[in-house]
């Protein structure tokens, strides 16, 4: 391959079913996942990609035992402290999209500080906590009926580029490419406007187990694929062979 996505997705999946296949608590596999994301996120910097996303934390993730969610958010904390001087070495940019004011406030204070401490990296992490897709697009259309209603959008102006310069990271380049791993094959809500072109990947492995290796496997595949964007590489007549249908020669 010649060069890399600019952007890099990723649905981090199999934490719990990686600690559970090893008789560990639930806790255990989401620490080691966390340590795959450090891998994927050096490799990534070594390979010379721009912009990586992940989908930490889903806003339909609430539902899970209040155990399991505190946990999680405790770990958000602990990594964000331990990670911070990593990613300023590394030179990476941290961004964080979902909604806040569910989150704890010393978890939203830690974000914030993260961000402005990290702001001059090169690469860029962008960490969707929180987040859904469909709540990222409902959010972009109320600010929209706002701007129409107080007069400062005709609704006849509307178009797909300024709809989609309301989303969450809308200045950043859309995803060339969506892992997923633990061989789930669905995107659960994760960025459904920003994926619409996105070329999409799904392996056997669990997240916890997912190194260089396998995004380099990822990278091979994702090299072999042409993207079209809903066009053809090479342009195909269209009536070429195709017999004229007219009245009174029809065949039944």
């Amino acid at each position: 391959m010649t060069s890399p996505p600019r952007h890099i997705a990723f649905i981090m999946d199999g934490n719990s079913r990686w600690a559970r296949a090893r008789g560990l608590p639930v806790a255990e596999g989401h620490r080691m996942g966390v340590n795959a994301l450090r891998r994927v996120i050096k490799h990534c910097g070594e390979l010379g990609v721009r912009v990586i996303t992940v989908f930490a934390f889903s806003s339909e993730n609430w539902q899970r035992s209040s155990e399991e969610v505190d946990h999680l958010m405790q770990l958000f904390c602990e990594t964000l402290e331990s990670t911070l001087p990593e990613f300023i070495e590394q030179g990476v940019a941290l961004r964080v999209i979902g909604k806040r004011d569910q989150l704890d406030p010393a978890l939203v204070e830690l974000i914030q500080s993260a961000e402005e401490s990290t702001k001059a990296g090169r690469y860029t992490l962008v960490v969707a906590l929180n987040y859904s897709g469909r709540q990222d697009i409902v959010e972009a259309a109320r600010r929209l009926a706002k701007k129409a209603r107080d007069g400062e959008l005709d609704p006849a102006d509307l178009n797909v580029d300024n709809f989609g310069a309301q989303l969450a990271a809308a200045d950043l380049p859309p995803p060339d490419l969506c892992i997923r791993t633990s061989n789930e094959q669905r995107i659960s809500n994760f960025m459904l406007w920003q994926l619409a072109y996105t070329e999409l990947y799904f392996c056997d492995t669990l997240w916890p187990d997912f190194d260089a290796k396998h995004l380099d496997k990822a990278l091979a595949d994702y090299a072999r694929r042409q993207r079209r964007f809903g066009a053809r590489e090479t342009p195909v007549p269209i009536t070429a062979g195709v017999q004229s249908i007219t009245p009174g020669n029809a065949s039944h």
